[in-house]
């Protein structure tokens, strides 16, 4: 069993302490209203589908539809979440989720909505949602201080599964009140706040000495830190099959919900009762997370879900699934908040919004495919069987833990550039490249083996933090000699290693340095073109 996860680095600092930050806590109440009205419309959106039209496979599309852009836009918008102004980007989509509300609430109370329009509509409703998604969860570092950012997210997971327990139930209540486009009038009111807030954020400007990166660039800086990171891996695994196996639930629950009652109240009620077992769950998970291990955590809330899954598929009693929503809301908030979390402190902060639009990649992929599948299944069987065959898979989840065990304590990911500028005879242009690094090591012959083993430990750093190759090599004539080697694109992108170097890799960095007997000798190199004939 892995040892308890501790996110806190100072014990002492109340759960509430960051909204004692202006910025953090009127973001969180705009947001909070905002999450409110987004819940409202997830709600209306799928009770309309299912007066347009009685097959399971279009109310499941609602969820595919809500997903799909994040599983394509994903890693571009973590992209531009590092490359723009932050502010100005969130700003932007906001107002865009704004005007598309707007289009939905005038079509619905038109009467010219069609199924097809409504999952377009949703389809262009989450593009917003998706471009905006990693850079709002990474602009929480620099909305508070360090110490504060565990509580933060933490006060950012109440603050969506409180809006989770009020909105559904809001919305039916107002749904069988006034109708599906009041409820989205109210949604598209709930834009306002955080629009508000966004505008009159004076965000601090951030330059660096060193040329912008390209999309591209980014983009492949992403690719490349989550493929040597086997943390971040491992993660990514675990989620995206919980979550394909879990997004049975959001589909088909629509279709049992009708099912157990004609009114929309009975769908409000399940997501409302499901909602607040998940601000529950969220306390409890602040609680007691530093006393229990992440896989235990982790493990007890998939089962727990697995078997609201299949109580949804068996019970035929609305009254008695309102009361295990309770503990399915628990459930899923703590395996979320534990994801959430965990992506958060596996990534330093140059390519955090990266990386976290790489778990959205992967969480919104298996959303939208989960859901297409289990909606297909349905239709072809019915949705009990569906939710029954998806509640078993979900169990089968947890035999994940032995191939893929998530890492067991969070690393100090702060950055560590403490190396010398290289001598150079003449300053060299950003673009030139590519660059061969060279690395000599003089080490104790008898702890080859040793150096071997940590020095391909270490190589995971230098392909993830930029190298496109690498390799080590011993001398033929002094075998206590060993020369490093690795490729970089180009000189600014070497330069940007330097400054993508944290605390936790000069650790491992250490590991190395203590089998050699003298200092290492760095060298560097820049591919030399050939000149034009005169």
């Amino acid at each position: 069993m892995s040892e308890p996860i501790r996110h806190d680095s100072s014990p002492s600092i109340s759960p509430w302490h960051p909204l004692r930050i202006p910025i953090f806590r009127n973001l969180l109440i705009a947001d909070l209203v905002s999450d409110i009205g987004t819940f409202m419309q997830s709600v209306g959106a799928a009770w309309l589908m299912t007066s347009l039209t009685n097959r399971p496979a279009y109310v499941a599309l609602i969820q595919t539809a809500s997903a799909l852009p994040f599983f394509l836009l994903a890693l571009p918008a973590g992209s531009l979440g590092d490359i723009f102004d932050r502010r100005k980007l969130i700003l932007c989509t906001e107002i865009w989720m704004f005007a598309i509300a707007t289009v939905l609430t005038v079509a619905t109370f038109t009467g010219t909505m069609t199924p097809w329009l409504l999952l377009l509509l949703t389809l262009a409703l989450s593009l917003g949602d998706a471009i905006e998604a990693p850079t709002w969860r990474a602009i929480f570092p620099e909305l508070v201080k360090k110490d504060d950012l565990t509580p933060a997210l933490a006060l950012n997971g109440i603050e969506f599964n409180l809006a989770r327990a009020v909105g559904p139930g809001l919305a039916g209540l107002v749904i069988a009140a006034a109708g599906v486009a009041t409820a989205f009038l109210l949604d598209v009111l709930s834009f306002l706040g955080v629009i508000f807030v966004i505008f009159t954020w004076k965000r601090s400007a951030r330059k660096s000495r060193l040329p912008a990166e390209t999309l591209t660039e980014e983009s492949w800086a992403a690719i490349r830190y989550v493929r040597y990171s086997p943390g971040i891996r491992a993660l990514l695994v675990r989620s995206g099959s919980v979550i394909f196996f879990a997004s049975s639930f959001w589909a088909l629950l629509p279709a049992v919900a009708k099912q157990l009652s004609k009114s929309a109240l009975g769908y409000g009620f399940l997501l409302g009762f499901f909602g607040l077992g998940a601000v529950l769950g969220a306390v409890v998970l602040q609680r007691g997370r530093s006393k229990i291990s992440t896989e235990t955590v982790l493990s007890t809330a998939t089962a727990v879900f697995a078997a609201i899954l299949l109580s949804t598929a068996t019970l035929h009693s609305l009254p008695l699934l309102c009361l295990l929503m309770l503990f399915g809301g628990g459930s899923w908030t703590v395996f979320m908040s534990l994801f959430n979390t965990m992506v958060q402190n596996l990534a330093p902060d140059w390519v955090r919004a990266r990386v976290m639009a790489a778990y959205l990649f992967v969480f919104q992929g298996s959303v939208a495919i989960g859901s297409t599948f289990w909606g297909l299944s349905a239709e072809h069987t019915n949705a009990r069987l569906a939710l029954l065959i998806s509640g078993i898979g979900l169990g089968t989840c947890l035999l994940l833990q032995l191939p893929f065990r998530l890492p067991s304590a969070p690393v100090d990911l702060s950055a560590w550039n403490h190396w010398g500028n290289p001598s150079m005879f003449e300053e060299h242009a950003a673009n030139l490249g590519p660059v061969l690094v060279t690395v000599k090591y003089v080490i104790d012959p008898t702890k080859a083996p040793d150096f071997l083993n940590e020095i391909y430990r270490y190589q995971r750093i230098r392909r993830r933090d930029g190298a496109t190759r690498w390799g080590i090599f011993y001398d033929t004539e002094a075998p206590n000699v060993y020369l490093e080697t690795f490729l970089v694109n180009s000189w600014a992108e070497h330069q940007r290693q330097h400054d993508r170097f944290t605390v936790a890799d000069h650790e491992v960095e250490k590991h190395v340095l203590n089998y050699t007997l003298e200092p290492t000798t760095v060298k560097h190199y820049i591919h030399a073109k050939k000149t034009a004939n005169p």
